[in-house]
């Protein structure tokens, strides 16, 4: 079978994307869906995304792990599948979309996608890290060095650990740089290693760093490997509304492959 496909990136944060809305896709084929994300054998990616039609929104937004399974909400991904989506034709400059976790708003002008996430309603402060789910779960803690630190081995033993165990969680490792300027490097469940960036996990991290007194501004700049990002956000009382993730996006190329039937 031939399939068509497209490359995008938010930040390095790579994914495939489909336009599935004739529903052909075998949405179950985990095994298809890993070896289309490998980085040896397949196209290569952090992701794979089906655009699908949405019976009363504009389109419905589907995401994969690397490993082939569906996952919960992807921020960078979500930026992409936005730009795909005007690329197909499918909205112009605005759009609002179904994805795993609800209902998602989104404005595109150029290259720059703003997506708005989930509002956010419980965090968990503890002594030595800060955990919130921003449409993924994320554990966010503050390190001295985050350009050296070992991501991938601190955040396996994370991610792995109590009390998360198997469900996981993605692990964000953060470094102050100013009173609104944040580096961040995550370790991503279901890639099961750093990513460049992560939408959710900066989201995470900027209302973490708010909420834990690391800053008084409500609209954050985070650095991470692949570029910059900017969340924004509105506290309301003890929880957080009209939360934006703003980033560039880029299509990187488009091209087919045979996969076996």
């Amino acid at each position: 079978m031939k399939l068509h496909f497209y490359k995008y990136h938010g930040t390095g944060n790579d994914f495939i994307l489909i336009d599935n809305r004739t529903a052909f896709f075998e949405i179950n084929n985990q095994k298809l869906i890993a070896n289309l994300c490998d980085r040896h054998f397949g196209i290569g990616a952090d992701g794979l995304i089906l655009l699908e039609n949405s019976k009363d929104y504009d389109f419905n937004m589907r995401y994969y792990n690397s490993d082939g399974n569906e996952s919960s909400m992807c921020g960078n991904g979500g930026r992409c599948v936005v730009a795909f989506a005007k690329k197909l034709g499918v909205i112009e400059n605005k759009t609002t979309f179904t994805a795993i976790d609800g209902l998602h708003a989104a404005t595109i002008s150029g290259v720059l996608v703003a997506l708005q996430m989930k509002n956010i309603e419980e965090i968990t402060i503890f002594e030595s890290h800060t955990f919130l789910d921003t449409g993924s779960p994320h554990h966010v803690t503050l390190v001295d060095d985050v350009a050296e630190y070992e991501v991938v081995n601190n955040g396996r033993k994370v991610r792995n650990g109590a009390p998360y165990f198997e469900k996981g969680t993605n692990v964000n490792f953060v470094e102050q740089i100013n009173t609104n300027t944040f580096k961040v490097r995550t370790y991503e469940r279901g890639v099961e290693d750093e990513t460049l960036s992560c939408g959710t996990g900066v989201t995470a991290v900027a209302i973490a760093m708010y909420e834990n007194s690391k800053t008084k501004e409500e609209n954050i700049k985070l650095e991470t490997q692949g570029g910059l990002l900017e969340v924004s956000f509105t506290k309301e009382e003890n929880h957080y509304t009209n939360v934006f993730l703003k980033g560039p996006t880029k299509l990187v190329f488009e091209g087919d492959i045979y996969v076996n039937d």
